[in-house]
């Protein structure tokens, strides 16, 4: 790598997006960096760290593979001018890494099945920069890479997941080049992937209820990247068009969950691959959507990315860490090792657009979070979105998303299960988090202080409503409350823990979601003999900081306050004490972690009611946080006199009648 490409750029600047060439330069910051832990034939990447937990020779594949997804972007991007250093690097690693006999060979998709995941970056750039690397190998070498890619045909075992991506992309490539592919693959990949399309544009992955990061990053990314391989145009059968109609549907709902600060929503699985969340955003500018401009697109990826840069990512060393802003390995998964990270270059894919294509000239617009109040719901994930423009904070309130399939029973999954995730805050990620729903959580609690889970939920109810008082957001859930004796193994792969269930009754929760607040209201019904449930506790937003947070309980009151940002919860309805649970090493935002909880008696049929307060707004935070609530039980109507004193009057709809119907 060149010297010239080693200079970084100094980080986002609030008024201007970042220029093509720091773009440029922050991508190869990371190039240079690759080059330094490269084995010594370039098959492997194998940045310091600990193992991961596929071994050694996975993680020099992967280290290679994603810095090549980077490199490749960066050849396209310059139409092979001016880069022959990096042509001439990865053409030597793909030589050795096809190389049977080669130390520092790729392993292969019959030997371990993280090789499919990287066989497909691996085949996409190949694809893409096929002028200046492709067709510069030699003839022994373009077979063996045939070879190395060829046990993907007819190969059942990928996961029903966003991996069917990987298997379609690596046969795309072979039917290019002459070598085998499975007509029937291709059309079950695309059946499968139809079979996970929601409302509005929305996938899941897979039959579970799973909305995260992966809806953009791989589901959406993929479709267009893949429509623009050679030959692909012969297997879509004219679907293209409805997969851009997806994605433009998508990212009006995408670009309202990036936090004025340019954080991603904090939710989710594989949070390590950080700025990949600006994926998506490039890959509208790509498939040319209609309801989003590029200035729009470009600056929602500029945000993304230079969050984290600002944030010291990557590190002075140029590495990215298994973590958010800094490292923090809880937040990886099990087998993560140290190449992992760079999946973030998705994130940095609007460098293969090259100088002369209109998005760089085009004016930036800000996102929704920067220039007003937002208020909408995500119907497929169950979430009622508000982002506020005092503090720039965008949150979601969760009654549809959890990770697991409908009718089962397994713990949650802190990243997926719990009631609100946040552009500001994150779900506790300790041991503990995984036994204990405590932030963001309505649960029974029994003698021995262990809380119940809400997975599998049913969404009840997700709507907009336009009163005399403004526009609110109501949403709501059911489930069988139940506490889980966890087996032994697990896998760490998104999905709450199983184990053996034991029952307590139902919990119904309603949301009613206005700006900075959500007035919670939960009802436990149908208790099981001896449940043995002795308190209904209800968890407020979690904050972080180096130092335990300035915390503050009154009666039925309780308040967490960390640099001006604060999480706050009160009762409206029924008798409460307040406590702040203080808990360290559970979160990659700071050292200590406090949840503002309230405790109720448990009483089966009776309504509670919380008002739950996240902000940052100094206008709000100067006032203490209280609140009317009238609430008409026949009629289940809610009449709330909010904090600023704005009236509203909501209809609450009966979860176990409508479950009836």
């Amino acid at each position: 790598m060149t010297p010239e490409r080693s200079r970084q750029p100094s980080g986002g600047n609030v008024a201007t997006d970042w220029t093509r060439e720091e773009w440029l330069a922050y991508a190869d910051g990371l190039l240079d960096t690759a080059a330094r832990f490269a084995s010594p034939g370039h098959g492997q990447v194998l940045f310091p760290g600990a193992e991961g937990g596929y071994g050694r020779a996975v993680d020099g594949l992967e280290g290679f593979a994603r810095t090549f997804l980077l490199a490749g972007f960066r050849i396209a991007g310059e139409r092979g001018a001016g880069v022959d250093d990096l042509i001439q690097f990865y053409a030597e690693g793909i030589a050795t890494g096809v190389d049977p006999d080669a130390p520092d060979r790729w392993v292969r998709l019959d030997e371990h099945a993280q090789a499919k995941v990287e066989a497909a970056s691996i085949a996409l750039i190949l694809d893409m920069t096929r002028p200046w690397l492709w067709d510069k190998l030699d003839t022994l070498t373009q077979r063996r890479v045939i070879d190395y890619l060829a046990p993907a045909v007819g190969d059942d075992t990928y996961p029903r997941t966003n991996w069917l991506w990987f298997r379609l992309v690596v046969q795309t490539f072979l039917r290019s080049v002459g070598g085998p592919w499975s007509p029937a693959d291709i059309a079950a990949d695309l059946a499968l992937h139809d079979s996970f399309v929601r409302a509005d544009g929305w996938l899941s992955d897979g039959p579970e209820r799973s909305y995260d990061h992966y809806v953009g990053w791989a589901l959406h990314l993929y479709p267009v990247l893949w429509a623009r391989m050679r030959g692909a145009a012969d297997l879509a059968g004219g679907r293209t068009a409805t997969d851009v109609a997806r994605l433009d549907r998508f990212l009006q709902d995408a670009v309202a969950l990036v936090g004025a600060d340019g954080s991603p929503l904090i939710q989710g699985r594989s949070l390590i691959y950080r700025f990949a969340a600006a994926a998506p955003f490039w890959v509208g500018v790509i498939a040319e959507v209609p309801s989003v401009s590029p200035g729009l697109l470009r600056h929602a990826a500029t945000k993304v990315v230079t969050h984290f840069a600002d944030h010291g990512v990557p590190t002075a060393e140029g590495l990215l860490t298994m973590g958010w802003h800094d490292e923090w390995r809880a937040l990886a998964q099990s087998y993560s090792g140290p190449g992992s990270p760079y999946w973030a270059a998705k994130g940095l894919i609007g460098i293969a657009l090259p100088a002369d294509h209109p998005v760089w000239a085009a004016a930036a617009e800000p996102l929704p979070a920067e220039v007003g109040d937002t208020l909408a719901i995500v119907r497929a994930a169950g979430w009622a979105l508000s982002g506020t423009a005092a503090d720039g904070i965008v949150r979601v309130v969760n009654h549809g998303t959890d990770h697991a399939a409908a009718g089962t029973l397994v713990g949650d999954s802190p990243l997926y299960a719990r009631l609100g995730y946040s552009t500001a805050t994150s779900p506790l990620l300790d041991d503990a988090a995984w036994h204990q729903p405590l932030e963001q959580s309505v649960a029974l609690i029994d003698a021995g202080g262990h809380a119940t889970h809400r997975a599998a939920l049913e969404l009840a109810d997700i709507r907009i409503q336009d009163d005399d008082g403004g526009r609110i957001a109501i949403a709501g859930s059911t489930w069988l409350a139940h506490w889980i004796d966890p087996d032994t193994t697990q896998r760490h792969h998104g999905s709450g823990w199983e184990g053996r269930v034991n029952v307590a009754g139902r919990l119904t929760v309603h949301s009613i979601v206005r700006g900075p607040w959500e007035l919670r209201l939960a009802r436990f019904d149908d208790p099981r003999p001896d449940c043995g449930a002795v308190r209904l506790r209800v968890g407020g937003w979690p904050l972080a900081a180096g130092v335990t947070p300035l915390a503050h309980t009154a009666a039925a009151t309780a308040g967490v306050s960390v640099d001006g940002l604060r999480s706050g919860i009160r009762s409206l309805r029924g008798a409460a004490s307040a406590e702040v649970v203080v808990r360290p090493a559970a979160s990659p935002l700071g050292a200590v972690s406090s949840v503002p909880v309230l405790d109720y008696a448990v009483a089966p049929g009776e309504w509670v009611s919380a008002l739950i307060e996240l902000t940052a707004d100094p206008a709000v935070v100067a006032r203490a946080l209280s609140a009317d609530l009238a609430f008409d039980l026949p009629s289940l109507t809610a009449v709330v006199t909010w904090p600023d004193g704005v009236v509203t009057r909501s209809r609450l709809i009966d979860l176990r009648e409508s479950e009836t119907a």
